[in-house]
């Protein structure tokens, strides 16, 4: 569990070749898609990675192509790896959310506001927050939900495919108490010895630090470095959540990461400060 296994980033990288492949062919979406049996409007969704295509389909689409060899055996191991039920399925979730995507990043910039970042989270701290939520659901929903943010942080320490993980927590988040002052005495030497791991780095943007560049809220830069796919922004808000990919609002993102970082304390001094919090609950 834990593992880089995400059929939604697969699914974008074969839409984009499948997309390539038709325009260098000279053929519309009008043009190809009854040769297929499909509608035009199918077709763009499959182009545009909003649907998934079978394995039978891109066999019919590398034939009016014409592509052979080596490419034609590469594009259908991605067709099955881009159909693959991911372990969050088993969960209850979809492979339009954000668990998908993280699945399959190699880095990861958070900046957190107001709770810790869900990679760093012990269980009984992301069950009170769980519980804080006005749609909390179920007990079972939400110990569910605290299952999968576990299962998430296996990837930290993944030896074959890690992720890298740069968290900015504003000072707030480390001293507003989610739970009750043993849960997060507990979650407090939870993040300093996280921090300690190779692949995480933690820094605390102090209270003092005045008005800055994202004092609007918190945000997630996802990068896919190995994989060729461009960075992804993330946003959850209290009304829900998107997904940016416009290049550059996501280069802003990047941008304004990389302030904070400079703006923060340094990762030896946001763990002292972390350590004299817990000290005074």
């Amino acid at each position: 569990m834990g593992t880089r296994s995400g059929a939604l980033v697969r699914r974008r990288q074969l839409a984009r070749i499948l997309r390539d492949l038709r325009r260098r062919s000279g053929m519309t979406i009008e043009d190809l898609a009854p040769r297929l049996d499909f509608s035009p409007s199918k077709l763009s969704r499959i182009e545009n990675a909003h649907q998934g295509v079978d394995v039978h389909a891109v066999r019919t689409m590398m034939d009016i192509f014409g592509v052979t060899g080596e490419q034609w055996e590469a594009l259908l191991a991605l067709t099955r790896q881009a159909s693959a039920k991911g372990w969050w399925r088993a969960y209850g979730l979809d492979d339009q959310g954000y668990v998908p995507l993280e699945a399959e990043a190699s880095a990861v910039r958070e900046y957190t506001v107001n709770y810790l970042p869900g990679l760093l989270q012990t269980a009984d701290y992301a069950r009170a927050l769980f519980e804080s939520s006005l749609h909390a659901g179920s007990r079972a929903v939400r110990e569910n939900d605290v299952r999968v943010r576990m299962i998430r942080q296996g990837r930290l320490t993944d030896p074959e495919h890690p992720l890298t993980l740069v968290a900015v927590i504003e000072e707030s988040a480390v001293r507003r108490v989610i739970g009750d002052p043993d849960v997060m005495c507990a979650q407090l030497a939870h993040l300093v010895e996280a921090a300690e791991l190779d692949t995480v780095t933690v820094q605390v943007l102090p209270a003092d630090v005045g008005a800055h560049p994202s004092a609007t809220g918190a945000f997630i830069v996802l990068s896919f470095d190995d994989l060729g796919e461009p960075d992804v922004g993330y946003v959850e808000h209290a009304m829900g959540s998107i997904h940016i990919e416009k290049a550059e609002d996501v280069a802003r993102g990047r941008v304004v990461f990389d302030h904070l970082r400079s703006r923060a304390l340094s990762p030896e001094e946001s763990a002292a400060l972390i350590e004299r919090v817990a000290m005074e609950m």
